[in-house]
Protein backbone atom coordinates (compact mmCIF):
# COMPACT_ATOMS: atom_id res chain seq x y z
CA UNK A 1 0.00 0.00 0.00
CA UNK A 2 2.83 2.59 0.78
CA UNK A 3 4.23 1.72 -2.77
CA UNK A 4 1.19 2.14 -4.23
CA UNK A 5 1.07 5.77 -2.16
CA UNK A 6 3.96 6.73 -3.20
CA UNK A 7 3.46 5.86 -6.66
CA UNK A 8 0.07 8.10 -7.49
CA UNK A 9 2.23 10.65 -5.26
CA UNK A 10 4.46 11.21 -7.92
CA UNK A 11 2.03 10.93 -10.85
CA UNK A 12 0.12 13.77 -8.81
CA UNK A 13 2.99 16.07 -8.47
CA UNK A 14 2.58 19.30 -10.79
CA UNK A 15 6.12 19.31 -13.52
CA UNK A 16 6.39 22.35 -15.94
CA UNK A 17 4.69 21.31 -19.75
CA UNK A 18 2.11 18.92 -19.09
CA UNK A 19 0.33 21.00 -15.79
CA UNK A 20 -2.40 21.82 -18.01
CA UNK A 21 -3.15 18.52 -18.61
CA UNK A 22 -2.59 16.87 -15.71
CA UNK A 23 -4.84 19.19 -13.98
CA UNK A 24 -7.22 18.04 -16.62
CA UNK A 25 -6.95 14.61 -16.09
CA UNK A 26 -7.61 15.69 -12.50
CA UNK A 27 -10.79 17.33 -12.70
CA UNK A 28 -12.13 14.35 -15.28
CA UNK A 29 -10.74 12.16 -12.32
CA UNK A 30 -12.94 13.58 -9.67
CA UNK A 31 -16.16 14.31 -11.97
CA UNK A 32 -16.02 10.70 -12.22
CA UNK A 33 -15.54 9.28 -8.83
CA UNK A 34 -18.48 11.70 -7.97
CA UNK A 35 -20.39 10.62 -10.97
CA UNK A 36 -19.80 6.74 -9.81
CA UNK A 37 -20.58 7.53 -6.79
CA UNK A 38 -23.81 9.18 -7.68
CA UNK A 39 -24.47 6.63 -10.73
CA UNK A 40 -23.68 3.54 -7.77
CA UNK A 41 -26.13 5.60 -5.39
CA UNK A 42 -28.76 6.16 -7.91
CA UNK A 43 -28.96 2.64 -9.69
CA UNK A 44 -28.99 1.15 -5.89
CA UNK A 45 -32.05 2.72 -5.54
CA UNK A 46 -33.56 2.56 -8.74
CA UNK A 47 -33.34 -1.74 -8.35
CA UNK A 48 -34.59 -1.65 -4.99
CA UNK A 49 -37.11 0.82 -6.36
CA UNK A 50 -38.21 -1.29 -9.46
CA UNK A 51 -37.15 -4.71 -8.96
CA UNK A 52 -34.43 -7.34 -10.90
CA UNK A 53 -36.68 -7.39 -13.72
CA UNK A 54 -37.39 -4.12 -14.35
CA UNK A 55 -34.65 -2.88 -13.54
CA UNK A 56 -33.08 -5.53 -16.13
CA UNK A 57 -35.10 -3.63 -18.43
CA UNK A 58 -34.29 -0.49 -18.23
CA UNK A 59 -30.78 -1.11 -18.02
CA UNK A 60 -30.48 -2.95 -21.15
CA UNK A 61 -32.67 -0.07 -23.23
CA UNK A 62 -30.74 2.85 -21.21
CA UNK A 63 -27.02 1.34 -22.66
CA UNK A 64 -28.32 1.06 -26.24
CA UNK A 65 -29.25 4.69 -25.81
CA UNK A 66 -25.70 5.43 -25.04
CA UNK A 67 -24.64 3.96 -27.10
CA UNK A 68 -26.67 4.33 -30.39
CA UNK A 69 -26.44 8.48 -29.13
CA UNK A 70 -22.91 8.36 -29.09
CA UNK A 71 -22.20 6.86 -32.75
CA UNK A 72 -24.48 8.70 -34.20
CA UNK A 73 -22.54 11.75 -33.45
CA UNK A 74 -20.01 10.24 -36.30
CA UNK A 75 -16.94 11.00 -34.91
CA UNK A 76 -17.69 14.70 -35.10
CA UNK A 77 -17.39 14.89 -31.12
CA UNK A 78 -13.51 13.94 -30.98
CA UNK A 79 -12.91 15.59 -33.85
CA UNK A 80 -13.19 19.05 -31.97
CA UNK A 81 -10.65 17.59 -29.66
CA UNK A 82 -8.22 17.08 -32.83
CA UNK A 83 -8.78 20.64 -34.38
CA UNK A 84 -9.61 22.86 -31.98
CA UNK A 85 -6.27 23.08 -30.23
CA UNK A 86 -4.35 23.29 -33.49
CA UNK A 87 -6.66 26.16 -34.31
CA UNK A 88 -6.12 27.95 -30.92
CA UNK A 89 -2.60 27.86 -31.52
CA UNK A 90 -2.88 29.33 -35.07
CA UNK A 91 -5.57 31.80 -33.53
CA UNK A 92 -8.24 30.65 -36.17
CA UNK A 93 -10.93 32.14 -34.73
CA UNK A 94 -13.41 31.70 -37.63
CA UNK A 95 -12.26 28.11 -38.02
CA UNK A 96 -13.57 27.74 -34.05
CA UNK A 97 -16.49 29.10 -34.69
CA UNK A 98 -17.37 27.18 -37.93
CA UNK A 99 -16.00 23.63 -36.06
CA UNK A 100 -18.61 24.25 -33.33
CA UNK A 101 -21.37 25.09 -34.54
CA UNK A 102 -21.12 22.02 -37.45
CA UNK A 103 -20.65 19.62 -34.91
CA UNK A 104 -23.87 20.40 -32.89
CA UNK A 105 -26.16 20.95 -36.03
CA UNK A 106 -24.81 17.33 -37.55
CA UNK A 107 -25.01 15.48 -34.25
CA UNK A 108 -28.82 16.61 -34.28
CA UNK A 109 -29.78 16.00 -38.00
CA UNK A 110 -27.33 12.26 -37.64
CA UNK A 111 -29.18 11.18 -34.13
CA UNK A 112 -32.96 12.32 -35.59
CA UNK A 113 -32.41 10.39 -38.92
CA UNK A 114 -31.13 7.64 -36.80
CA UNK A 115 -34.11 7.53 -34.65
CA UNK A 116 -36.57 8.10 -37.06
CA UNK A 117 -35.30 5.03 -38.80
CA UNK A 118 -35.22 2.87 -35.52
CA UNK A 119 -39.05 4.11 -35.23
CA UNK A 120 -39.89 2.90 -38.25
CA UNK A 121 -37.97 -0.70 -37.98
CA UNK A 122 -39.29 -1.47 -34.04
CA UNK A 123 -42.89 -0.69 -35.69
CA UNK A 124 -42.19 -2.85 -38.35
CA UNK A 125 -40.42 -5.61 -36.75
CA UNK A 126 -43.08 -5.24 -33.26
CA UNK A 127 -44.28 -8.64 -33.05
CA UNK A 128 -40.57 -9.92 -33.28
CA UNK A 129 -39.35 -8.21 -30.20
CA UNK A 130 -40.39 -8.88 -26.58
CA UNK A 131 -43.10 -6.93 -25.25
CA UNK A 132 -41.55 -5.56 -22.08
CA UNK A 133 -39.05 -3.48 -24.70
CA UNK A 134 -41.75 -2.15 -27.48
CA UNK A 135 -42.29 0.85 -25.30
CA UNK A 136 -39.06 1.55 -23.60
CA UNK A 137 -37.36 1.06 -26.40
CA UNK A 138 -39.94 3.71 -28.50
CA UNK A 139 -39.05 5.97 -26.03
CA UNK A 140 -35.40 5.98 -26.09
CA UNK A 141 -35.75 7.06 -29.77
CA UNK A 142 -37.00 10.31 -28.65
CA UNK A 143 -33.74 10.58 -26.37
CA UNK A 144 -31.46 9.97 -28.94
CA UNK A 145 -30.84 13.33 -30.66
CA UNK A 146 -30.54 15.21 -26.90
CA UNK A 147 -27.74 12.26 -26.18
CA UNK A 148 -25.74 13.00 -29.45
CA UNK A 149 -26.04 16.79 -29.09
CA UNK A 150 -24.56 16.51 -25.64
CA UNK A 151 -21.90 14.24 -26.66
CA UNK A 152 -21.06 17.00 -29.26
CA UNK A 153 -21.26 20.26 -26.45
CA UNK A 154 -18.69 17.57 -24.63
CA UNK A 155 -16.20 17.15 -27.24
CA UNK A 156 -16.50 21.07 -27.34
CA UNK A 157 -15.33 21.69 -23.58
CA UNK A 158 -13.15 18.77 -23.73
CA UNK A 159 -11.10 20.57 -26.47
CA UNK A 160 -11.08 23.72 -24.43
CA UNK A 161 -9.91 21.96 -21.37
CA UNK A 162 -13.34 22.83 -19.87
CA UNK A 163 -13.06 19.72 -17.15
CA UNK A 164 -16.10 20.61 -15.26
CA UNK A 165 -18.43 22.37 -17.77
CA UNK A 166 -17.48 19.21 -20.51
CA UNK A 167 -18.18 15.75 -17.85
CA UNK A 168 -20.41 17.75 -15.44
CA UNK A 169 -23.54 17.97 -16.99
CA UNK A 170 -23.57 13.60 -18.18
CA UNK A 171 -22.08 12.35 -15.60
CA UNK A 172 -23.31 14.53 -12.36
CA UNK A 173 -26.37 16.23 -13.31
CA UNK A 174 -28.42 14.05 -15.72
CA UNK A 175 -27.90 10.88 -13.07
CA UNK A 176 -29.32 12.74 -10.55
CA UNK A 177 -31.94 13.82 -12.77
CA UNK A 178 -33.27 10.82 -13.47
CA UNK A 179 -32.88 9.87 -9.92
CA UNK A 180 -35.15 12.78 -8.24
CA UNK A 181 -37.56 12.76 -11.37
CA UNK A 182 -38.35 8.73 -10.81
CA UNK A 183 -38.76 9.35 -7.04
CA UNK A 184 -41.36 12.29 -8.00
CA UNK A 185 -42.98 10.14 -10.62
CA UNK A 186 -43.65 7.19 -8.47
CA UNK A 187 -44.49 9.02 -5.38
CA UNK A 188 -47.28 10.70 -7.11
CA UNK A 189 -48.32 7.53 -8.27
CA UNK A 190 -46.67 6.16 -11.29
CA UNK A 191 -45.81 2.51 -11.40
CA UNK A 192 -42.24 1.86 -10.81
CA UNK A 193 -41.53 0.05 -14.22
CA UNK A 194 -39.24 0.15 -16.59
CA UNK A 195 -41.30 2.61 -18.81
CA UNK A 196 -41.81 5.11 -15.81
CA UNK A 197 -37.82 5.30 -15.97
CA UNK A 198 -37.70 5.99 -19.49
CA UNK A 199 -40.04 8.69 -19.65
CA UNK A 200 -37.58 10.40 -16.29
CA UNK A 201 -34.70 9.74 -18.26
CA UNK A 202 -35.81 11.75 -21.28
CA UNK A 203 -37.39 14.47 -19.08
CA UNK A 204 -33.34 14.63 -17.64
CA UNK A 205 -31.64 14.34 -20.74
CA UNK A 206 -33.45 17.06 -22.55
CA UNK A 207 -33.11 19.47 -19.55
CA UNK A 208 -29.57 18.48 -18.91
CA UNK A 209 -28.53 18.75 -22.45
CA UNK A 210 -30.49 22.29 -23.06
CA UNK A 211 -28.79 23.70 -20.73
CA UNK A 212 -25.07 22.37 -21.35
CA UNK A 213 -26.19 24.02 -24.55
CA UNK A 214 -26.32 27.39 -23.56
CA UNK A 215 -23.23 27.61 -21.03
CA UNK A 216 -20.90 26.34 -23.83
CA UNK A 217 -22.64 28.31 -26.75
CA UNK A 218 -21.98 31.40 -23.61
CA UNK A 219 -18.64 30.41 -22.91
CA UNK A 220 -17.37 29.74 -26.66
CA UNK A 221 -18.94 33.63 -27.79
CA UNK A 222 -16.93 34.58 -25.01
CA UNK A 223 -14.07 33.07 -25.44
CA UNK A 224 -13.55 33.60 -29.15
CA UNK A 225 -16.06 36.73 -29.54
CA UNK A 226 -18.57 36.63 -32.02
CA UNK A 227 -18.13 36.88 -35.84
CA UNK A 228 -17.43 34.94 -39.11
CA UNK A 229 -17.26 31.19 -39.16
CA UNK A 230 -14.99 29.15 -41.89
CA UNK A 231 -16.48 25.63 -42.46
CA UNK A 232 -14.32 22.94 -43.60
CA UNK A 233 -17.00 20.33 -43.68
CA UNK A 234 -15.35 17.67 -45.83
CA UNK A 235 -11.75 18.12 -43.90
CA UNK A 236 -13.32 17.93 -40.54
CA UNK A 237 -16.15 14.74 -41.66
CA UNK A 238 -12.88 13.03 -43.37
CA UNK A 239 -10.95 12.82 -39.81
CA UNK A 240 -14.15 12.17 -38.03
CA UNK A 241 -14.81 9.12 -39.70
CA UNK A 242 -12.00 7.40 -38.63
CA UNK A 243 -12.30 8.75 -35.12
CA UNK A 244 -16.07 7.90 -35.45
CA UNK A 245 -14.87 4.15 -36.31
CA UNK A 246 -11.86 4.58 -33.35
CA UNK A 247 -14.47 5.67 -30.50
CA UNK A 248 -17.25 3.55 -31.97
CA UNK A 249 -15.30 0.25 -31.92
CA UNK A 250 -14.14 1.16 -28.48
CA UNK A 251 -17.55 2.12 -26.87
CA UNK A 252 -19.07 -0.81 -28.60
CA UNK A 253 -16.15 -2.70 -26.04
CA UNK A 254 -17.16 -1.00 -23.37
CA UNK A 255 -20.66 -1.97 -23.36
CA UNK A 256 -21.61 -4.83 -26.02
CA UNK A 257 -21.19 -6.90 -23.22
CA UNK A 258 -24.46 -5.98 -21.80
CA UNK A 259 -25.99 -5.53 -25.31
CA UNK A 260 -25.26 -9.03 -26.10
CA UNK A 261 -25.77 -10.51 -22.79
CA UNK A 262 -29.51 -8.75 -23.19
CA UNK A 263 -29.97 -10.64 -26.33
CA UNK A 264 -29.40 -14.10 -24.66
CA UNK A 265 -30.44 -13.95 -21.39
CA UNK A 266 -33.14 -12.43 -19.13
CA UNK A 267 -33.86 -9.13 -17.87
CA UNK A 268 -32.77 -10.37 -14.51
CA UNK A 269 -29.64 -11.74 -15.61
CA UNK A 270 -29.16 -7.97 -17.33
CA UNK A 271 -29.69 -6.26 -14.03
CA UNK A 272 -27.04 -8.62 -12.36
CA UNK A 273 -23.87 -8.55 -15.11
CA UNK A 274 -24.93 -4.58 -15.38
CA UNK A 275 -24.60 -3.66 -11.32
CA UNK A 276 -21.44 -5.73 -11.02
CA UNK A 277 -19.93 -4.20 -14.41
CA UNK A 278 -20.63 -1.01 -13.21
CA UNK A 279 -19.33 -1.36 -9.60
CA UNK A 280 -15.92 -2.23 -11.81
CA UNK A 281 -16.52 1.02 -13.45
CA UNK A 282 -14.52 3.53 -11.51
CA UNK A 283 -11.25 1.87 -12.23
CA UNK A 284 -12.25 2.26 -16.02
CA UNK A 285 -13.10 6.09 -15.01
CA UNK A 286 -9.45 6.12 -13.98
CA UNK A 287 -7.95 5.34 -17.55
CA UNK A 288 -10.98 7.88 -19.13
CA UNK A 289 -9.33 10.73 -17.04
CA UNK A 290 -6.57 9.94 -18.53
CA UNK A 291 -7.67 10.11 -22.32
CA UNK A 292 -9.37 12.95 -21.86
CA UNK A 293 -6.41 15.16 -20.59
CA UNK A 294 -3.99 13.73 -22.48
CA UNK A 295 -5.66 13.76 -25.92
CA UNK A 296 -4.93 17.80 -26.50
CA UNK A 297 -1.63 17.47 -25.36
CA UNK A 298 -0.99 14.45 -27.40
CA UNK A 299 -1.98 16.58 -30.51
CA UNK A 300 0.04 19.46 -29.48
CA UNK A 301 3.22 17.63 -28.95
CA UNK A 302 2.86 15.57 -32.26
CA UNK A 303 2.44 19.56 -33.82
CA UNK A 304 5.89 20.82 -32.42
CA UNK A 305 7.40 17.60 -33.57
CA UNK A 306 8.96 17.04 -30.17
CA UNK A 307 9.48 13.19 -30.12
CA UNK A 308 11.03 13.20 -26.76
CA UNK A 309 8.69 15.00 -25.04
CA UNK A 310 6.04 12.78 -26.68
CA UNK A 311 7.65 10.04 -25.17
CA UNK A 312 8.22 11.05 -21.67
CA UNK A 313 4.43 12.59 -21.71
CA UNK A 314 3.26 8.77 -22.96
CA UNK A 315 5.00 7.23 -20.44
CA UNK A 316 3.53 9.08 -17.58
CA UNK A 317 -0.14 9.13 -18.83
CA UNK A 318 0.14 5.10 -18.95
CA UNK A 319 1.62 5.76 -14.77
CA UNK A 320 -1.14 7.83 -14.27
CA UNK A 321 -3.71 4.89 -15.93
CA UNK A 322 -2.24 2.31 -13.96
CA UNK A 323 -1.27 2.83 -10.24
CA UNK A 324 -4.43 4.31 -9.38
CA UNK A 325 -6.78 2.01 -11.30
CA UNK A 326 -5.07 -0.64 -9.58
CA UNK A 327 -5.32 0.98 -5.76
CA UNK A 328 -9.23 1.55 -6.91
CA UNK A 329 -10.05 -1.98 -8.36
CA UNK A 330 -8.32 -3.27 -5.22
CA UNK A 331 -11.21 -1.13 -2.83
CA UNK A 332 -13.48 -2.37 -5.26
CA UNK A 333 -13.16 -6.41 -4.86
CA UNK A 334 -12.62 -5.73 -0.75
CA UNK A 335 -15.82 -4.32 -0.55
CA UNK A 336 -17.73 -6.36 -3.34
CA UNK A 337 -20.09 -8.06 -1.41
CA UNK A 338 -21.02 -5.07 -0.01
CA UNK A 339 -21.79 -2.83 -2.37
CA UNK A 340 -23.66 -5.53 -4.53
CA UNK A 341 -25.45 -6.65 -1.83
CA UNK A 342 -26.85 -3.08 -1.64
CA UNK A 343 -28.68 -3.41 -4.40
CA UNK A 344 -30.68 -6.53 -3.54
CA UNK A 345 -30.03 -9.93 -2.41
CA UNK A 346 -30.07 -11.45 -5.84
CA UNK A 347 -27.13 -9.50 -6.79
CA UNK A 348 -24.36 -10.53 -4.59
CA UNK A 349 -24.15 -13.80 -7.01
CA UNK A 350 -22.28 -11.42 -9.27
CA UNK A 351 -19.27 -11.23 -7.51
CA UNK A 352 -17.01 -13.72 -9.55
CA UNK A 353 -18.10 -11.90 -12.29
CA UNK A 354 -15.94 -8.27 -10.64
CA UNK A 355 -13.06 -10.57 -10.75
CA UNK A 356 -12.67 -11.81 -13.71
CA UNK A 357 -13.99 -8.28 -15.21
CA UNK A 358 -11.12 -6.42 -13.15
CA UNK A 359 -8.18 -8.37 -14.86
CA UNK A 360 -9.40 -7.47 -18.24
CA UNK A 361 -9.64 -3.58 -16.52
CA UNK A 362 -6.28 -3.75 -15.13
CA UNK A 363 -4.66 -5.26 -18.55
CA UNK A 364 -6.06 -2.46 -20.69
CA UNK A 365 -4.87 0.13 -17.64
CA UNK A 366 -1.54 -1.14 -18.21
CA UNK A 367 -0.97 0.72 -21.59
CA UNK A 368 -2.93 3.63 -20.21
CA UNK A 369 -4.44 6.20 -23.58
CA UNK A 370 -2.64 4.20 -26.46
CA UNK A 371 -5.68 4.85 -28.73
CA UNK A 372 -5.53 8.63 -27.96
CA UNK A 373 -2.12 8.34 -29.04
CA UNK A 374 -1.98 6.68 -32.04
CA UNK A 375 -5.07 8.73 -33.03
CA UNK A 376 -3.88 11.99 -32.76
CA UNK A 377 -0.51 10.61 -34.14
CA UNK A 378 -2.32 10.10 -37.37
CA UNK A 379 -2.67 6.87 -36.65
CA UNK A 380 -6.54 6.44 -36.91
CA UNK A 381 -6.85 3.63 -39.46
CA UNK A 382 -4.28 1.25 -37.33
CA UNK A 383 -6.52 2.25 -34.53
CA UNK A 384 -9.62 0.91 -36.25
CA UNK A 385 -8.17 -2.00 -37.11
CA UNK A 386 -7.38 -3.17 -33.81
CA UNK A 387 -10.50 -2.09 -32.60
CA UNK A 388 -12.39 -3.84 -35.08
CA UNK A 389 -10.31 -6.71 -33.76
CA UNK A 390 -10.51 -6.51 -30.89
CA UNK A 391 -14.67 -6.07 -30.85
CA UNK A 392 -14.66 -9.09 -32.93
CA UNK A 393 -12.98 -11.00 -29.97
CA UNK A 394 -15.15 -9.48 -27.83
CA UNK A 395 -18.46 -11.02 -29.26
CA UNK A 396 -17.70 -13.78 -30.80
CA UNK A 397 -16.48 -14.83 -27.69
CA UNK A 398 -19.73 -13.50 -25.59
CA UNK A 399 -21.66 -15.59 -28.66
CA UNK A 400 -19.65 -18.84 -27.69
CA UNK A 401 -19.33 -19.04 -24.04
CA UNK A 402 -22.73 -17.33 -22.72
CA UNK A 403 -24.75 -20.40 -23.82
CA UNK A 404 -22.24 -22.35 -22.23
CA UNK A 405 -20.93 -20.37 -18.97
CA UNK A 406 -24.10 -17.96 -18.33
CA UNK A 407 -22.58 -14.85 -17.04
CA UNK A 408 -19.49 -16.22 -16.20
CA UNK A 409 -18.78 -16.45 -19.92
CA UNK A 410 -19.72 -12.32 -20.87
CA UNK A 411 -17.35 -11.45 -18.50
CA UNK A 412 -14.45 -13.72 -19.61
CA UNK A 413 -15.30 -12.33 -23.08
CA UNK A 414 -15.13 -9.00 -21.81
CA UNK A 415 -12.20 -9.33 -19.88
CA UNK A 416 -10.06 -11.52 -22.81
CA UNK A 417 -10.83 -8.94 -25.82
CA UNK A 418 -9.62 -5.58 -23.14
CA UNK A 419 -6.24 -8.25 -22.90
CA UNK A 420 -6.48 -8.23 -26.74
CA UNK A 421 -6.82 -4.82 -27.13
CA UNK A 422 -4.66 -3.85 -24.61
CA UNK A 423 -1.44 -6.79 -26.20
CA UNK A 424 -2.12 -4.69 -29.74
CA UNK A 425 -2.04 -1.30 -28.66
CA UNK A 426 1.33 -1.78 -27.08
CA UNK A 427 2.96 -3.49 -30.14
CA UNK A 428 1.44 -0.89 -32.56
CA UNK A 429 2.79 2.42 -30.55
CA UNK A 430 5.86 1.46 -30.25
CA UNK A 431 6.29 -0.65 -34.01
CA UNK A 432 4.86 2.72 -35.41
CA UNK A 433 5.72 5.42 -32.79
CA UNK A 434 8.82 4.16 -31.34
CA UNK A 435 7.64 4.58 -27.91
CA UNK A 436 6.88 1.99 -24.95
CA UNK A 437 3.53 2.18 -23.62
CA UNK A 438 3.29 -0.16 -20.31
CA UNK A 439 3.32 0.86 -17.14
CA UNK A 440 6.31 -0.76 -15.60
CA UNK A 441 8.81 0.43 -18.70
CA UNK A 442 10.34 3.98 -19.05
CA UNK A 443 11.12 5.52 -22.76
CA UNK A 444 15.08 5.49 -23.14
CA UNK A 445 16.17 8.15 -25.49
CA UNK A 446 18.17 6.50 -28.65
CA UNK A 447 21.61 8.44 -30.57
CA UNK A 448 18.92 8.44 -33.07
CA UNK A 449 15.99 10.32 -31.59
CA UNK A 450 13.55 7.61 -31.67
CA UNK A 451 12.08 6.26 -27.74
CA UNK A 452 11.90 2.72 -27.02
Amino acid sequence: MKILSARIGAILSINEGDSGARHMALVAFVIRVMSAAIAFGSQIVLARMMGDFEYGIFVFVWVLVVLVGNLSCLGFHAAQVRFLPHYQALNLRAEIRGLTTTARIFAMVSASLVALTGFMLLKLFENQVEPYYVVPLFIAFLILPMVALGDAMEGTARAHSWGVTALGPTYLVRPVLILVFMGAAVYLGAPATAETAMVTSLAATYVTTVSQFFNINRLVNRTHERGPMVINFFAWFKLAIPLFLIEGFSFLLTNSDVVVVGLFMEPRDVAIYFAASKTMALVQFVNFSVKAASAPRFSALIAGNDRNALAQFAGQTVRWAFWPGLLVGLAALASGHLLLGMFGPTFISGYDLMIILFAGILAKASVGPGEALLAMAGQQTLCVKLYAAALLVNIALNVILIPIFGLEGAACATAAAMMVEALLLHVFVRRRLGIVLFAFAKPVELPDGTMQ
